[in-house]
């Protein structure tokens, strides 16, 4: 079960180990991290990922030399921000309460949130005009967040699929389908500063998207006993 978000051992975003030390030292460096991950946020909101490490320490209200020390590179610290942001999804996933409608509800109204929300549209701008000029940024990024959710999605589709909730199928391509389903064409939308979509309220979207999938993937009825 996860708890709180992650300390800075991701893979591409590893820094120093908080745990060392006295708790005194831990929960100050803890919370230096935490207003180190704020200022970037808005800086890479702000001025994309040009944002120089220089300001986002100035922002933070620590010498650079203090940023170095958390994050090694912009690279890491890039990561480490779009993984905090992303962590209310993952934890949506790993909470196991509900059958797998109310679960995957729970995690559509997150992944929504965060993708179509300004957050998300702001950092993944930063991160495509980036990309051609640092592929590896966006491999980073792309293991791990996209890969990482993608694969706890299709890790719960797949225990659904085995209680007989979901017929049998390939659950991690059930979890992009899924994936797809949620952004759509609401995302390019988004990406190119278009009003979002109107008609429908976001929880009924989120219901209907859900429902859609679980009748795709509904398990076969189950034939009636003979007498």
């Amino acid at each position: 079960m996860l708890s709180s978000p992650p300390s800075i051992d991701e893979p591409c975003t590893s820094g120093r180990d908080s745990r060392q030390g006295a708790p005194e030292a831990a929960e100050a460096h803890t919370d230096t991290r935490r207003r180190l991950l704020r200022a970037a946020l808005e800086a890479f909101m702000a001025e994309g990922y040009q944002a120089s490490m220089e300001r986002i320490a100035q922002r933070a209200g620590v010498a650079r030399q203090t940023l170095y020390n958390h994050f090694p590179s912009k690279q890491a610290l890039f990561a480490a921000v779009a993984i905090e942001a992303s962590w209310a999804m993952r934890l949506a996933l790993a909470m196991e309460e509900g059958e797998i409608r109310s679960r995957l509800i729970r995690f559509a109204s997150e992944a929504r949130a965060l993708i179509l929300g300004e957050i998300g549209i702001k950092l993944f701008r930063a991160l495509i005009a980036e990309a051609p000029r640092m592929p590896e940024l966006a491999q980073c990024f792309f293991s791990d967040i996209a890969e990482r959710h993608l694969r706890e999605l299709a890790t719960v589709i797949e225990q659904a699929m085995a209680r007989g909730e979901l017929r049998q199928d390939d659950a991690r391509f059930a979890a992009e389908m899924l994936f797809g389903m949620l952004t759509g064409i609401e995302r390019s939308r988004c990406l190119c500063g278009l009003p979002p979509l109107t008609g429908i309220d976001e929880a009924t979207r989120i219901a209907r998207i859900v429902d859609l999938f679980l009748m795709a993937y509904a398990p076969p009825a189950v034939p009636p006993s003979a007498g």
